[in-house]
């Protein structure tokens, strides 16, 4: 079976390489991600655009927009979504952002709430979605637990989509981790909206054996598989690795 994987990584992280070293043992690198890719018979990934200048300074309020991914040169199957920095949203950064949505591997937008401390709706981010409609593109939000302490949760949580799905019904928008932990608050926002999808990446961050103890829990995935139930539309989700977070090969077994 081919698998496309909707959610991944691939930046000059400190964080991300501190987590591939001690915690999910992945090889954060080109050849890492080939390798997980065509053992896993996963065709193509789509990588968050995400920069920072500082090391360790991850959400960078200092990076510009558009973000990319800088790790390496990508490999052939990857393509990304460009990283919106709520900071550096001029007019420059506009006419930066305009050019790189017209690059062939650019396939989306990405808004890192919780991560910057802003709302979906806020005005700062009306310029980003009149952009996603002219060139027809999905924006892919952020949503639920943040991976850095600095994050602030009220600005992630899923019930914060419903106001720019209701206002900008051309847009198809993307619900990054289903909200998790919020999961069933962000049920009923994709059973609300046609508009809304959401990808099931990042529930999970560890190396093999962590999947195996939490897959074999009994209540670790309850709460999702409830999310699921109650929004009794399983092509509105997504498969995602959030690669380098956990082994390509454990996550796509569960």
């Amino acid at each position: 079976m081919k698998i496309i994987d909707a959610h991944m990584h691939f930046s000059n992280i400190a964080e991300f390489r501190k987590t591939a070293s001690d915690v999910s043992f992945v090889d954060y690198s080109v050849r890492g991600i080939v390798k997980e890719y065509k053992e896993n018979q996963v065709v193509l990934g789509i990588g968050m655009g995400l920069t920072e200048i500082e090391k360790g300074g991850f959400p960078d309020p200092s990076t510009l927009t558009p973000m990319g991914m800088d790790l390496d040169k990508l490999p052939y199957n990857i393509v990304y979504c460009a990283g919106i920095n709520p900071y550096d949203a001029d007019p420059e950064a506009l006419k930066r952002l305009e050019l790189e949505v017209q690059k062939k591997n650019v396939v989306g937008l990405k808004i890192y709430l919780g991560y910057y401390p802003f709302y979906a709706y806020d005005e700062v981010y009306k310029p980003i979605y009149e952009l996603a409609m002219k060139y027809k593109l999905p924006v892919v939000f952020h949503t639920g637990d943040t991976y850095s302490e600095r994050g602030l949760l009220k600005y992630s949580h899923p019930l914060t989509l419903d106001e720019v799905a209701v206002k900008y019904r051309e847009i198809n928008f993307m619900m990054a981790h289903f909200g998790d932990p919020w999961v069933l608050d962000g049920a009923e926002v994709l059973y609300k909206n046609r508009n809304m999808y959401a990808d099931l990446s990042g529930l999970i961050v560890g190396d093999g054996a962590k999947v195996q103890r939490l897959k074999d829990s009994p209540l670790f995935f309850a709460h999702v598989r409830h999310a699921l139930v109650y929004t009794d539309c399983y092509q509105k989700f997504i498969f995602g690795t959030d690669w380098p977070l956990v082994p390509i090969k454990h996550i796509s077994n569960l």
